[in-house]
């Protein structure tokens, strides 16, 4: 029995994890596509029923009945219509689920019917690696029939590869408008931590005054993944972070981010930017913090006022969560705490009770300006404000699979 009848728009969802669950709660919510094809490459447990408990319950979000119609509303209706395929229908939404093929370009997605794919396993991340190099990959979907993958991760080229011209990375609210369907094939939607990186440095990137950055530095405070040790654990082979294999139940742990290189992709003006970025991990589901440190190269009003100040910097976000980026990124002048933000629907929310600012002057000595021949006995002062922003993003649910479906829909839209 197949889902591909008629003009049927269908999506394909590659892997039943983290974001792939949530990615097809949000499917069936936002009801785009006729259809939806999960495959999970196995049988996941004992039984059809065991594979509805997974996708119906969720340790961090409750239940797709709670995220479909609150906590008072009704219950989501979830029929098996055909055990053997098996074929389920959620909320009126055919699911047709795949358990044999693990590597892509054994799935038929062409026989399915399937256009668009979401890669949400997280295995397959160089766009330059091809089925014939005898390695799963993410083209392998391409191969099996998919016009268009969407990797639900950050690109990592290995080394020797370079970027191939059919793959971009793409942040919906960012630079969505850039996908070129006839020439972007394979597509990573960056990292939730990109995500709301991103949300924060647009608004400022594009207001004069708070464009002119000369360094910038960032911390999230991030929720624990699924790539973490329950326990502590033996490193692998090689291992050059020994905090990896310690246990995310009771430890505060430093660790490193890519978000820098995902970045640049999607907003290549920040590249002459001096930019630092890291993750501290901590013992919680979901919901993490970015800390932004910025330093603008400023001026002085009439009065001998910075221009670049706290004010200037909450208004800029309040005029974009009221503009040009309104519904994905929240301005919020409330003293919030992270488990207010589980499930809120925005690529951001700024924190703006804590955003501060302090301005001071770089003193350039009358020898320096010589050098840059300069005629003057007087040192120059220069103003420099530094500023310190928080932004809340829920790394799973209500920001990345928020932004991941939205720039889904988009790409099946533009693609003929």
């Amino acid at each position: 029995m197949e889902l591909s009848l008629g003009n049927k728009k269908l999506l394909g969802i590659n892997g039943l994890g983290r974001i792939g669950k949530l990615l097809l709660w949000n499917q069936i919510h936002l009801r785009h596509f006729d259809g939806i094809v999960v495959n999970c490459g196995r049988v996941v447990g004992k039984n059809l029923d065991d594979l509805i408990q997974v996708i119906e319950m969720d340790s961090t979000y409750g239940s797709i009945h709670k995220f479909l119609y609150g906590v008072v509303g009704k219950k989501a209706e979830i029929k098996i219509l055909d055990e053997d395929i098996p074929l389920l229908e959620i909320e009126g939404i055919p699911i047709k689920i795949l358990r044999t093929a693990r590597d892509p370009k054994d799935i038929n997605w062409l026989n399915e019917g399937v256009r668009i794919v979401v890669d949400c396993t997280g295995n397959f991340l160089d766009p330059a690696l091809r089925s014939d190099s005898g390695k799963p990959c993410l083209h392998g979907h391409l191969d099996a029939g998919a016009l268009k993958v969407i990797c639900s991760a950050p690109f990592k080229i290995k080394s020797g590869n370079s970027m191939p011209d059919y793959a971009k990375t793409i942040i919906y609210g960012i630079n969505h408008l850039e996908f070129n369907p006839r020439e972007h094939n394979i597509i990573s939607a960056a990292s939730c931590t990109t995500t709301g990186l991103a949300y924060m440095l647009k608004p400022l990137m594009e207001n004069q005054a708070t464009s002119r950055i000369l360094t910038a530095s960032m911390s999230t405070i991030h929720s624990a993944t699924n790539t973490q040790s329950i326990l502590d654990s033996v490193p692998k082979t090689d291992a050059t972070d020994l905090r990896k294999s310690r246990s995310v139940l009771n430890n505060i742990i430093l660790s490193t981010t890519g978000v820098t290189k995902a970045l640049e992709q999607v907003m290549p003006e920040i590249k002459h930017i001096g930019f630092m970025a890291d993750s501290v991990r901590i013992p919680t589901t979901t919901v993490s913090l970015i800390n932004l440190n910025v330093t603008f190269h400023t001026e002085l009003d009439e009065l001998g006022e910075p221009l670049v100040s706290r004010k200037l910097i909450n208004d800029v976000y309040q005029k974009a969560s009221e503009g040009s980026l309104k519904d994905l990124l929240i301005f919020s002048e409330r003293q919030n705490v992270s488990a207010d933000m589980i499930g809120t629907m925005a690529a951001v929310v700024i924190e703006a009770h804590e955003t501060h600012t302090r301005t001071g002057f770089v003193t350039i000595p009358v020898s320096t300006l010589a050098a840059q021949g300069m005629e003057t006995d007087k040192a120059l002062e220069l103003p420099v404000t530094h500023a310190k922003i928080f932004g809340w993003y829920d790394n799973e649910l209500g920001s990345y699979v928020n932004c991941l479906s939205r720039l889904t829909n988009y790409i099946e839209e533009k693609t003929i």
